[in-house]
């Protein structure tokens, strides 16, 4: 399989009038199927924790780690198994469920390299067990930054190894116990390849001087934490539909009272009732449980607590009610600014061309060179001064990294440079 780090093959000369030769094709890809060293026991008692920090401080090099959660399933985003492999250690199973505490891995890891694929769905569930990195490596976001057509898991180990890595597992109930085999098999080949990844990766990175930029983005990972979203409720699907305050209010409170039984349940929210489920008994606003809509056991089964969720919705004075919607906080959307701003739709327009042709010559999504959030929130509220140093500021006031904001910079100084203010 041809991968990155492969020299491009020299150009054949065509025939004028002939067809260009078909691309070799290229071999299927091997399938992943046993780990190296077979599957690994899982850990689920303090002695076997302690055994697993011990060989981990005694190997080598970075740490491959990944966890996996029970995502529609659970309440919430605990980790319900985590992976850790390293040279001259193996590959250690632990149950976090069994052994709540994993601070003394995070001991054992110290200040080594943790290599994660895609760390922001894992750094928060791997923190509330004490594991936390100082220097950690993401080769999703690596393949980003390299521009790889696909950057799952499954397909950069293709892309570079030529592996055919299993997914099937992917999406199981990991709060389930005893864990099956297969997927025990599954989660130990998910670390198995990491380190070699890595490796390969940074072969890459530094070949394309994207070494910095990877550095930078990995260093930001350090400090990430999921943010609380303000209003969680909003995210119901069909609430569109909801005409009325008061009705938008009784969604509210439905939601509310859906999260609550969830947690009690310890079970995922939509599976206790879907956003439709909560949409229906709104638009019925029933007043007793005879008034609820069917077409769900759930709704006959928490009556009571559905009602009382309508009737707490109706008794709010009209001051109370929730707006429709909520006016965002940032620039109006970018299609009505020729409307409101002719000058400043210009000035995003040069500056979102010159991003596109730069991105496509340096082979990266352009939402990694900038996002279009704080691009849109610099152009409609600029600085004082339209020079590059004041560009630099006013993006990372905006949480862009210093090597994003070095390319941007300059694009905004000479869109803002053809396009000034009007005297």
């Amino acid at each position: 399989m041809t991968d990155s780090t492969t020299a491009p093959a020299e150009d054949v000369p065509v025939q004028e009038g002939a067809e260009a030769p078909d691309a070799p094709a290229l071999p299927p890809p091997t399938p992943l199927d046993e780990p190296a060293e077979g599957t690994p026991d899982v850990v689920d008692s303090e002695r076997g924790l302690l055994e697993a920090a011990a060989a981990i401080a005694a190997g080598e090099g970075p740490v491959a780690v990944d966890a996996e959660r029970a995502s529609g399933y659970r309440y919430g985003q605990r980790a319900y198994l985590v992976q850790l492999r390293r040279e001259g250690s193996g590959t250690w199973l632990i149950d976090p469920i069994a052994c709540p505490d994993l601070s003394p891995l995070n001991d054992a890891i110290g200040r080594a390299e943790w290599i994660l694929h895609a760390a922001t769905q894992d750094l928060a569930c791997l923190a509330e067990v004490g594991l936390r990195p100082r220097q950690l490596f993401d080769t999703e976001l690596g393949a980003r930054l390299l521009g790889l057509p696909r950057v799952g898991l499954a397909a950069v180990v293709e892309h570079y190894l030529g592996l055919a890595l299993a997914k099937e597992h992917s999406a199981v109930d990991w709060s389930t116990r005893p864990l099956p085999e297969p997927w025990l098999r599954y989660a130990a080949l998910d670390v198995e390849v990491l380190t070699e990844l890595r490796n390969l990766m940074g072969v890459d990175l530094a070949r394309q001087d994207k070494s910095e930029w990877a550095r930078q983005e990995f260093e930001s990972l350090l400090a990430w934490a999921p943010t609380e979203r303000v209003d969680p409720w909003r995210r119901t699907s069909g609430l569109n539909t909801i005409r009325s305050r008061r009705g938008i209010a009784v969604v509210r409170e439905l939601w509310y009272a859906r999260d609550d039984i969830a947690r009690d349940r310890d079970t995922s929210p939509g599976r206790v009732l879907p956003d439709a489920g909560l949409v229906a008994i709104a638009a019925a606003a029933p007043t007793s449980t005879s008034d609820l809509p069917s077409g769900h056991r759930a709704i006959a089964r928490y009556g009571r607590q559905w009602v009382a969720a309508v009737k707490r919705a109706n008794a709010f004075d009209e001051a109370d009610l929730p707006p429709r919607t909520v006016r965002a906080d940032g620039p109006p959307p970018a299609r009505s600014w020729v409307d409101k701003d002719p000058t400043a739709a210009e000035r995003l327009a040069d500056t979102r061309a010159e991003l596109t042709a730069y991105a496509e010559e340096r082979q990266i999504p352009v939402e990694n060179v900038v996002s279009p959030d704080p691009l849109r929130r610099v152009v409609w509220r600029p600085p004082s001064v339209h020079d590059e140093a004041s560009f630099v500021d006013a993006l990372l006031g905006h949480g862009v990294r210093r090597w994003q904001a070095a390319i941007v910079a300059p694009m905004l100084a000479r869109a803002f440079e053809a396009h000034p203010d009007a005297d």
